[in-house]
């Protein structure tokens, strides 16, 4: 799958993460996909609660090494 912008937050811890995913999808058009790494175990729940909430959709979330997960989310 294509996507049209990264955010690596390796590194970050909660809520770093999440308010990285915000700020970078807030730059995107509605529909646009952002890739984004992280290594933060609370992302496992923070990620797809923050998708739910603000209305954006979860296309990917997997683990790539642990604790490394990349995530594709499309700006709803």
């Amino acid at each position: 799958m294509d996507w049209q912008d990264e955010l690596d937050a390796a590194g970050l811890l909660c809520p770093l993460p999440v308010l990285r995913i915000r700020k970078r999808l807030s730059a995107l058009r509605t529909g646009e996909v952002l890739r984004a790494v992280t290594d933060d175990p609370a992302a496992l729940v923070d990620v797809p609660h923050f998708c739910t909430e603000q209305g954006h959709t979860l296309l990917e979330g997997r683990e790539d090494g642990f604790p490394r997960q990349v995530w594709l989310i499309r700006k709803g």
